[in-house]
This record gives C-alpha cells, structure tokens and sequence, in this order.
C-alpha cells in the first residue's frame, strides 16, 4: 500500500434526480455523478436538463460537494448533434468533471470542453495496464476500473500509475455482461442497453426452469444453480456488489473514489447505502489517521462489517456479495426477515410537529427508526408518537403517496431525513 496517503477515497454517490441529490449530501457524499434525460446511460431516471443542472451543481457546491456529468452513452452518428452542443454547455454549467467511456465523446470532449476533467466510465472496460496507459495519453484525469478485476488487480494498476486517479465500484448492482455491454435488452424489447434503455431483462423472474450444471473439475461445487420458485425463478440475475466488508483495505488503497451505484434508485436507497459506506470510511479514517475530503473529521462510530452489511440489507432486492475482488466470493444470502422500508421523508416543521411525505404504509401502532447521518437509529416507539393526515385527523395509518404530520419529542428531525418502520 502507498503508505504516503494522507486523505481518505471520495464517497461517489448516484444522483438520478432532485431528491437523490438532496440524500447524497444530507448522508455524506464527497461528490454525486447525474446525466441528464438523453445522452446518459440511465434514460429512465428523472435526470437533469441544462436549467436543473445548474440548480443542482450550485446545491452541491455550496455544500463542498463535487459534481460529474455522465455522457456515458455510446452515441450513433444521428446523436453526435446533441453531444456537441451538450459538451460546449458544460463549462458553463460548472460541473467539475464529466464521465464518459465512448471514444467519439473523448475526442468531441477535447475540442468543446478541453478545461473539465475527463473521467473514463466503467463502460470503457479498463482491465490492464496498456488501457491505462492509452486513456492517459488521451487526457483521461481518472479511471473507473472494471469490476471483474480482482482486489491484486487494482492494486497492481494504482501502484503502477501514481498520476492517475482510480475510481473503484463498491455497490450496487453488476452486470452479467461486461460491464453493461449486453444486447439482452435490445433484442428483446428493442431498448438498447448502451443507450441508456436497458430494460435489464437478466433480472425478470421465469417460468418452468430448475436446472444445476455441475463441471467436472469442480466437484461438488455447483456451476450454476437455477431453482423453480413458487411461480417464477431469476435464471441469470447475479448478486448485487457489496464491498462494505473491504472498507479496511479500500480506505487505504490509494483509488482516488470509492463509487455507489444506483442512478435509477430511490432517494431512501441512496440515502441509506451512503450513511452506510460514509460511516465506514469514516471509521477507518480515524484508526489510520486519514482525513476525510470534505466536512470535519467528526468522531463516529465503529461499525463491524456484520452491522454495516445489516443495514444494507434494508435496501438489498437481490443477495450481495464481493463479485471478483476477493479470491474467494462472499455472498450475504438473502435479506433478513427483520428489514424494513422506508416509509416517510421529513418535510419542513410544522408547528410542533413536522410534515412528511409519506412513502410506504405507515402504521403507528408500530416502532419507527429515525435514519441520522453517522448509522445513528434513534427508536420512535409505538405510542410515542403520533400521525394526523393531510386534513389534521389523528389517525393511526398513513398510505403511501400522500402527505401528513408526524407529532414526536425526541431530537434529531430535520428536513429530508428519513424514516423506516
């Protein structure tokens, strides 16, 4: 390891819109990545056009808060038009760098916005050193290394290449194909997955199938295992990434930004892993000395890795594991039966209580946690608090999608926190 790091990785997290912003920085991002409704590779998320960019870019800054514009997209000749006039748009804009894996953008990039930082996507598969040594040539700033290399892998190549910055995917979903160049989508629905339409078809659920492949020198290990459901069973869905439990290693690796996936998540999604992956390398901040890229260096707590992947389990559709960083694959199996969802965001006071915008079934003849930045959980028991509806009854249910009044006397509300029950 390069004993002469003196800071901790960048916490990169997703923002897909407004909100997800807002719960990027309330939990601890050093820096968000968002695209806008075109040109980016997640065209279903709600995005930023040019005048929602600059809101968002003056957000993030006035919080200490970096900002990367994904035109990761793989263009055809009839969208070249638009990725021009959208390169020449970002100076302007502000944004502090822009992240893109096609090779006609690059070299677009370099005649319209020569001054902001080119940052190379995951898309551009980057799994040796002659890759990295080309993309430098070519005025790459940092790298996202591809996530089928191994924990040595990434080693090797942030040792060999002091003047790049690597950037490392730690969670979220992975791609059955190499790093999302998959056809699944396009030949099936006619949504091409490198334009930002997948579908992602490897995750929908099938009918009729129960097989285990064995091969024959791995002896009882399986290849691969589909089993029936009750109805209908994920023949080629993987895991989800969670690389939570290498926190020791990733904080003192030397990668420049440890990445969350996630664009098309929801702001209690990006909320919750980034609590989660910011009080980890937080943690290991203060046993190695190192300090963080922006705020305080703020005491916080020590989480263990069961504690950490615990609370990622609240969020987890699918079972996470270590994919291809450690020899030997870790996979957290299914989630537990004590996970609860998010079912409030704190709005703005009111009165002596305070309005939410209510996102799941909320009954208050349950206990509630408050998610605090730092994985503090402060208990909002059963009959300690109470709900009204949008028209100031007292009721015990508040439904999903509408909005009402949340009555407590513990501390630690604020706006755009949320709750889970």
């Amino acid at each position: 390891m390069n004993h002469s790091i003196s800071v901790l990785p960048e916490l990169l997290a997703p923002a897909g819109g407004r909100e997800q912003l807002e719960a990027a920085i309330t939990y601890g991002a050093d820096a968000v990545y968002m695209g806008g409704r075109a040109l980016s590779l997640r065209a279903q998320c709600e995005g930023f056009d040019n005048e929602a960019l600059a809101s968002a870019v003056l957000y993030a800054h006035a919080a200490g808060v970096k900002v990367y514009y994904c035109l990761n997209a793989l263009p055809y000749d009839k969208h070249l038009n638009a990725v021009c006039a959208q390169l020449e748009r970002l100076p302007a804009l502000g944004v502090d760098g822009l992240i893109a894996a096609d090779p006609g953008v690059i070299y677009l990039a370099r005649r319209y916005c020569p001054e902001v930082e080119l940052h190379l996507s995951t898309q551009a598969h980057s799994v040796n050193a002659a890759a990295v040594s080309f993309w430098q040539e070519q005025g790459a700033k940092r790298i996202n290394v591809a996530r089928e290399l191994s924990q040595v892998a990434m080693r090797r190549l942030i040792r060999a290449f002091p003047a790049m910055e690597f950037e490392i995917f730690v969670h979220g979903a992975q791609c059955l194909a190499l790093s999302g160049h998959c056809l699944l989508s396009a030949w099936v629905n006619k949504r091409p997955a490198n334009q930002g339409l997948c579908t992602q078809p490897c995750r929908f659920h099938y009918k009729g199938v129960q097989l285990t492949v064995a091969e024959e020198r791995r002896g009882e290990e399986p290849f691969w295992d589909v089993q029936q459901g009750d109805d209908f069973s994920g023949i080629w869905a993987p895991t989800d990434l969670c690389l939570v439990r290498a926190m020791p290693w990733l904080a003192r690796s030397g990668a420049a930004a440890l990445k969350l996936e996630g664009r098309t998540k929801s702001g209690s999604y990006v909320a919750q892993i980034v609590d989660v992956y910011r009080t980890a390398l937080l943690a290991q901040g203060q046993r190695l000395g190192l300090a963080p890229r922006h705020g305080a260096a703020t005491a916080v707590c020590q989480p263990s890795g069961d504690a950490c992947v615990a609370e990622l389990m609240h969020t987890a559709s699918r079972p996470l594991s270590s994919g291809f960083f450690f020899p030997q694959r870790r996979t957290e199996n299914k989630v537990p039966e004590a996970a609860r969802p998010v079912v409030a965001r704190l709005d703005a006071p009111a009165g002596e209580g305070w309005q939410v915008q209510v996102r799941g079934l909320w009954d208050a003849k349950r206990d509630a946690a408050l998610l605090l930045p730092g994985m503090r959980r402060p208990v909002l028991r059963a009959g300690s608090y109470s709900l009204e509806n949008h028209r100031g009854e007292k009721v015990d249910v508040l439904h999903s999608g509408t909005r009402g009044t949340l009555y407590w006397q513990g501390e630690g509300l604020a706006s755009g926190l949320y709750i889970r029950a």
